[in-house]
């Protein structure tokens, strides 16, 4: 690492404040940021240079309206407006596919009978669940309760009341997730504006339990990022593990955060802190796991069942693809392509997808590896997250939200973000499109549409990669390195040099590292 990349940073372990570039003040997007820049104009161009007084380190701001409290406010309004979008569908009423025409379905709502929670059946005990168990606690600690409490109140829609328990609870989430990005972000307030006012946030907030192991998982990163290599704070990848492991019980993804803390640690000579967050979070994952695996194995078993015999899914690549094979090289009558042929073969897709998620992250754990300088973890988990959805058989309409945190605190720049979010927008409006189509036998748009706004969402997201990989080979281009020294979000590797095994392997290999310069706030 070269020594004007590691200027101002603290000692290891002698502080547990993030590392500001020295003189760094609060990031302002309307002069840091081009689209903002540009967009700034509207209301009269960006904040001036003789603003002082918004223009000072951060925390010391003594107005009421600070930043962060602006966008906690907004975070706020955007659940309130997604409360408002899946209002139709609340009663449980579904009456003339209004669940499709209003857009508003809600897998919260519909499981609430398909699961049994309604006659006071107890999940994989009672009924077997098709999702991880901790989402399974969650569902039965909040739908038993409303079921007593409908015994006794017949009046009362239990559906609706359910539906609103969990839109109060994983609304909580939501805003303890854009605090963490706060946190996290102290010198770069606005950054957590791209969560609280994310159009794919409106749209599915809760559409399905996600946001549970968002909050869990940004929780996770909170306490990495609070990780020193002392004694003490060696604590906190402990907590760090617990808490991800948590996460992988409730959906599985935010395991994946563990192969980029593994392999940074790594390279920085810090391996014990990612095995010790690894061996909790694994341990974690077992003993949540266990008190349904072993008396109610069957039911416990249904979501890997599930996931291991379902088809192509609408709108992932293979969705795609299969709409491709009879339009650029038809198939003899009675023959397959290649992507329905896989989608006939459902082990072997399963093996194909896992192979080609297996070389992303391959190749992810080589970048981070020979980068010029050590990547920012959450540009590294970004990346690995990206790429298990675009080789999934399965992208789910909600599982944009999986994607929104990693994707502030590893590029925040609002031009790909807001066009990668317009692209969600297009694919929910088609979804619906073709759920109303299918319920109807009558199409409302073209199948060509459909796919056209799954590919369109598939290459913002991949456009999304290819800036981050950009921001790594070129870390100067890096919009957080800009405003902090290192990695914020770090913990024991902010400000660490690389291990000398990796400083004396590239010495042999001839490579140089590229100086960071210091852009003025």
């Amino acid at each position: 690492m070269s020594t004007q990349s590691t200027a101002g940073i603290d000692e290891p372990g002698t502080s547990g404040e993030q590392t500001p570039r020295p003189g760094a003040t609060e990031d302002h997007p309307s002069r840091s940021d081009w689209f903002v820049r540009g967009t700034s104009g509207l209301i009269g161009g960006p904040l001036g240079d003789h603003a002082a007084a918004l223009d000072r380190p951060a925390g010391r701001d003594s107005r009421f309206w600070s930043a962060a409290r602006i966008v906690l406010a907004l975070i706020c309004l955007t659940l309130a407006l997604h409360w408002v979008q899946k209002s139709p569908c609340q009663d449980g009423a579904w009456q003339n596919n209004v669940q499709y025409t209003r857009m508003c379905y809600t897998d919260v709502l519909a499981l609430y009978y398909a699961e049994g929670l309604n006659e006071g059946k107890v999940p994989y005990a009672d009924h077997p669940v098709e999702y991880p168990v901790l989402t399974g606690y969650f569902m039965g600690a909040l739908g038993l309760p409303v079921h007593a409490l409908g015994v006794d109140n017949p009046a009362i829609n239990q559906g609706q009341w359910f539906y609103n328990l969990n839109a109060l609870v994983l609304g909580a989430l939501a805003v303890a997730t854009v605090a963490v990005i706060l946190s996290l972000r102290r010198r770069r307030p606005w950054d957590a504006a791209l969560f609280a006012l994310s159009p794919a946030l409106v749209l599915t907030a809760t559409v399905n339990w996600d946001l549970l192991a968002v909050g869990l998982a940004a929780f996770g990163l909170l306490a990495w990022a609070r990780s020193r290599p002392d004694r003490l704070g060696m604590l906190m990848p402990g907590l760090a593990g617990l808490l991800i492991g948590l996460g992988g019980a409730a959906k599985m993804w935010p395991l994946f955060l563990l192969g980029p803390i593994l392999i940074l640690t790594l390279r920085a000579g810090r391996l014990l802190a990612g095995l010790v967050a690894t061996a909790t979070a694994l341990v974690t994952l077992v003993a949540v796991n266990l008190p349904v695996a072993i008396p109610y194995r069957e039911s416990w078993g249904r979501f890997f069942d599930l996931n291991t015999t379902r088809p192509i899914d609408w709108g992932t690549l293979w969705y795609i693809g299969r709409y491709l094979d009879g339009r650029i090289s038809p198939s003899a009558p009675g023959e397959l392509g290649p992507f329905e042929w896989l989608n006939a073969n459902i082990p072997t897709l399963n093996w194909v997808s896992y192979l080609l998620f297996g070389l992303a992250c391959l190749g992810v754990a080589a970048l981070a590896l020979l980068a010029p300088r050590r990547p920012r973890l959450a540009s590294v988990a970004f990346l690995v997250v990206a790429a298990f959805l675009i080789f999934s058989k399965v992208w789910s309409q909600q599982f944009v939200l999986w994607l929104l945190p990693l994707a502030v605190l590893a590029r925040p720049r609002w031009g790909a973000f807001l066009a990668w979010q317009f692209a969600e927008v297009c694919y929910f409006v088609a979804f619906y499109g073709e759920l109303l189509g299918t319920a109807t036998s009558r199409p409302v748009f073209p199948e060509g549409v459909f796919v056209l706004a799954s590919s369109l969402r598939l290459i913002t997201v991949a456009v999304l990669c290819g800036f981050i990989v950009r921001d790594i080979l070129r870390s100067d281009q890096d919009a957080v390195r800009q405003t902090y020294a290192d990695d914020p979000d770090g913990g024991v590797l902010d400000g660490a040099p690389d291990a000398l095994w990796h400083q004396r392997w590239r010495a042999r290999s001839g490579a140089t590292d590229h100086p960071v310069e210091p852009v003025p706030a």
